[in-house]
């Protein structure tokens, strides 16, 4: 069962994600900010996905963390979402976008799909 960082500034948002995500069979830690969630990760949180909001509360947004995540773990599937941007001006390789609002489940069909693509 993946592990997935959901990283989301807006507690509700992020409280309904969750719940979808453990329906589906994740484990999921929810961090509110890009520098909760870099803690976790540098404190030895093992996440198979990092689902990110771009545009978060605090002085690191959510592509920034992407990099450095990725610069830890290599192999950290990577989901960027935004309802302000249309696109992360330089994504980290074969990460994918979710324009804001979205379905959650289809979010959780596409992350199945790029974590069994990685197994």
């Amino acid at each position: 069962m993946p592990c997935v960082l959901l990283v989301e500034d807006e507690a509700l948002i992020a409280v309904e994600m969750a719940d979808v995500l453990e329906g589906h069979g994740c484990t999921v830690e929810i961090s509110r900010s890009a520098e909760d969630a870099l803690g976790r990760l540098r404190d030895g949180l093992i996440a198979d996905i990092l689902f990110t909001d771009i545009n978060l509360a605090g002085a690191m947004d959510g592509a920034t963390l992407a990099r450095i995540a990725r610069g830890l773990h290599p192999e950290l599937i990577v989901v960027y979402t935004s309802g302000t941007v249309d696109a992360v001006a330089e994504p980290v390789p074969g990460s994918a976008f979710v324009p804001k609002p979205y379905s959650p489940k289809s979010v959780c069909a596409l992350l199945t799909r790029m974590a069994a693509v990685t197994a």
